[in-house]
């Protein structure tokens, strides 16, 4: 199988967008697809979601209503037996005062202060009994009274809070939706490239294969050709192979974008990719960069080919210096030429480049 270096370009640039907008529950270019088409059911969900929380919500604070008043009633209970206690230790404190006969005649007076001020507390807790049990209740009294008045409001405005709870999970889903939706064009690209790594893959182990190949120029290479400066270049795939290197721009397009005159030439570009590097493989070779073994007629020269692989349509034209081949077609067109490089040679080459890819 052949060996891979690096991942697709159209991949980095989805996986960079989804990052950008803080989306990062899907994992391949199927989660996507599939999250697309079924994004009706997606919004029900929402709101069966939504309406599911607000039933374990009223379950959880039916609960807890429960709990506190049985809480509440248990603590006013509690309070008045302690307040009931006191009460009778002062009647009772009262009556022993009263049935004890004094030895002196200042102890009466005394005796009778204390059975005053004995009758003065009773009385005041008598008077404030409900207002003690209340105050030391008002706590409880205002969490029960809360839970209430949320359950209350759950009742009453049950189909306003689901629709307002929902409304900001669906204008989100509606945003993510929007945000999938325009990487349509990178998701094709990605499938088309995903699908033509998987073909070459089939080749024979020695052949080396670098996805999105990106240089470079400082100074700029001169075409004069065109007369123009190339400043970089960006290449969907590029492969090494016995017989030579080959420049693969994949096009996953339909007949009308092959049609549309403002989708950029892939004629122009692979063409200007194999120019700088053509320019950049001879001053590597003419510096000895690449250890290229020569032959005894004089030195080898690197057969740079360039292929435009259309997965869905493909023109019927033939095109100058580039070839138009369909994925069946690709490997096929591969194997066709004779190999001139060894092994070896192969190595060097894929790492030279390798070593200068940025």
């Amino acid at each position: 199988m052949t060996k891979v270096i690096g991942q697709i370009e159209s991949l980095k640039q989805i996986r960079t967008k989804l990052t950008e907008n803080g989306i990062t529950e899907f994992n391949s270019i199927k989660d996507i697809k599939v999250h697309l088409s079924n994004f009706k059911s997606t919004e029900k969900q929402i709101l069966i979601d939504v309406e599911n929380d607000i039933n374990n919500q009223i379950l959880h604070l039916s609960k807890q209503l429960a709990y506190n008043q049985e809480f509440y009633e248990k603590s006013r209970l509690e309070i008045g037996k302690n307040l009931n206690s006191k009460i009778s230790s002062l009647i009772n404190k009262v009556e022993t005062l009263q049935s004890a006969q004094p030895k002196f005649i200042f102890s009466n007076f005394f005796k009778k202060l204390q059975i005053k001020k004995t009758e003065i507390i009773r009385k005041r807790l008598e008077k404030n009994y409900n207002r003690v049990v209340e105050k030391k209740t008002s706590n409880l009294s205002s969490i029960v009274q809360k839970i209430s008045q949320e359950l209350d409001e759950l009742a009453r405005n049950r189909d306003l809070i689901i629709a307002n709870r929902s409304k900001s999970k669906i204008s989100n889903a509606l945003r993510i939706k929007n945000v999938l939706e325009s990487l349509n064009p990178l998701i094709a690209g990605a499938i088309g490239e995903n699908l033509v790594v998987k073909e070459l893959e089939k080749l024979p182990d020695d052949y080396i294969l670098f996805n999105d190949f990106s240089l470079n120029f400082n100074p700029p290479i001169y075409n004069r050709k065109n007369n123009d400066r190339i400043f970089s270049i960006q290449i969907d795939h590029l492969l090494i192979a016995h017989s030579g290197i080959f420049i693969l721009e994949t096009k996953n397009w339909s007949k009308e974008s092959i049609k549309n005159l403002d989708l950029r030439s892939p004629i122009e570009q692979i063409r200007r990719s194999n120019f700088a590097l053509f320019v950049l493989l001879s001053n590597a070779s003419e510096y000895n960069y690449l250890s290229l073994n020569n032959h005894h007629w004089g030195e080898k020269q690197i057969p740079i080919r360039n292929v435009v692989v259309m997965i869905n349509e493909k023109p019927n034209e033939e095109f100058k210096f580039v070839k138009i081949k369909t994925l069946n077609e690709l490997n096929n067109y591969i194997n066709y030429f004779n190999p001139i490089f060894t092994q070896s040679e192969i190595n060097r080459i894929s790492e030279y480049l390798r070593n200068i890819n940025i």
